[in-house]
């Protein structure tokens, strides 16, 4: 929906107040498809937890965390060039980005399945029979996430949460199946299933048919943005895994799981963080586009609000009472409490550093953010396993929330020294017609 002027050129308050109506209902749906997305997490992991012990789930959090990587890959080629460049367009526009950016995301998943799942045939045993299976589910999966970027880049949030919905609902019984065979390679395939019938349905609900064929000339034309991307991405799930194959060797398998454990019990924050750009980047967007003065306000309270719902939801944690914790994760429980306090530092110090990450990338400030996002991951490696050299899996913890708030820092200076360079430049108006009427 497209701001009215006087004729003097500004905006009238019937205007504004229509704007943050529009605002405040397209952030509601994505919170409402976070939750969703976060409650499906959290019953995979507290399941897999449960269900399998402490080491098993170790194995399973290794899978987890690769997985990270390559739906980094995926959004850093296919959806996170698209959400910049084709939020608020017009319908035509959006569903001819649609089918070749959806089609590379599948793309992306059918190359490292193929990938990961020759690995894991070559190592073999109860890891790389793990590792075969993300490989299968890869495409379903990294399908699935893209058409929530595509729906909320079109500022149609309640598509993308009744496609979180559903596979949500295709869960509870994939995972009792799972739970019968009692392996992780059973809820792998599990979990995977369900992203792929979610991935189907998405199809059904925009009408359009990925078009994989199309990948190599989306990758072209969004070679400027994508490939600085895929860079920053990568190393930030990378960090993650690296932390977590340095704390398997160095601790063990189990300090894997408790630290897993610790983000499961953070779950709700830890999901909308790794989804937010779902919302914030097509939002700070349209910020951006109308009221540019008024873009670091809106990351700020983005990212301040965050962190503040963090440390209460951290604080909270506290108030769990050893029962009802053991009842949750089970024999994982005892490990994973030791390392709250610092888990939730660093979950505050990443959701205040998101906040100005999204306006980094609604500006299309790509060298930016790269340079912080390379800079976050060297020092949260380096903290993780420095930490858990001093003092082992409490050590790395504290060591990762140590890096991350020092990193938060570095966003913001970047975003300030961003908007500077923006404001320097001369304006040039978007193009009416381009924009989307909601």
């Amino acid at each position: 929906m497209t701001e009215t002027t006087t004729e003097e050129g500004e905006t009238t308050p019937g205007d504004r107040r229509s704007a943050t109506r529009a605002i405040a209902g397209r952030l509601s749906w994505g919170l409402a498809d976070q939750a969703a997305s976060s409650m499906t997490n959290f019953a995979v992991g507290i399941y897999v937890a449960r269900s399998l012990g402490l080491a098993a789930f170790g194995v399973f959090s290794l899978a987890w965390v690769t997985f990270g990587v390559v739906l980094n890959v995926g959004r850093g080629l296919a959806t996170d060039p698209f959400v910049v460049r084709f939020s608020g367009v017009s319908t035509a526009s959006w569903r001819a980005a649609v089918a070749r950016s959806s089609g590379t995301a599948l793309g992306v998943g059918v190359a490292l399945g193929a990938v990961s799942l020759v690995t894991g045939l070559a190592i073999g045993g109860e890891v790389g029979t793990a590792f075969a299976c993300l490989g299968v589910v890869l495409p379903g999966l990294l399908l699935q996430d893209a058409w929530r970027f595509c729906f909320f880049a079109a500022g149609d949030g309640r598509k993308a949460f009744v496609n979180d919905l559903v596979m949500g609902l295709a869960l509870i019984p994939a995972l009792v199946v799972a739970h019968h065979v009692g392996s992780v390679a059973s809820f792998l395939l599990a979990w995977g299933a369900c992203a792929a019938v979610a991935a189907a349905y998405g199809c059904v609900q925009s009408g359009i048919v990925p078009r994989p064929d199309r990948a190599r000339g989306w990758l072209r034309e969004q070679r400027d943005l994508g490939t600085r991307y895929l860079v920053e991405n990568v190393s930030l799930s990378g960090a993650g895994q690296l932390r977590a194959y340095g704390l398997g060797a160095i601790v063990g398998v189990g300090a894997v799981g408790a630290t897993r454990g610790a983000e499961l019990l953070l779950g709700p924050f830890l999901a909308l963080l790794m989804g937010l750009s779902l919302v914030t980047v097509a939002e700070a967007a349209r910020v951006l586009r109308r009221a540019p003065h008024r873009l670091w306000l809106f990351c700020l309270l983005l990212g301040s609000g965050q962190a503040v719902a963090a440390l209460l939801w951290g604080a909270a944690l506290h108030l769990v009472p050893e029962r009802l914790g053991v009842l949750v994760l089970g024999g994982v429980w005892h490990s994973a409490s030791e390392l709250i306090v610092p888990a939730t530092l660093g979950v505050a110090g990443a959701g205040l550093g998101t906040g100005a990450a999204a306006g980094l990338r609604a500006l299309a400030a790509a060298r930016h953010s790269l340079r912080c996002q390379l800079f976050a991951s060297t020092l949260y490696v380096a903290g993780g396993l420095g930490g858990a050299v001093a003092g082992g899996m409490v050590g790395s913890a504290w060591g990762a929330a140590a890096a991350t708030l020092v990193a938060s820092t570095v966003w913001w200076l970047h975003l300030r020294s961003a908007l500077r360079e923006h404001h320097a430049k001369p304006v040039i108006p978007h193009p009416v017609s381009e924009e989307r009427t909601s």
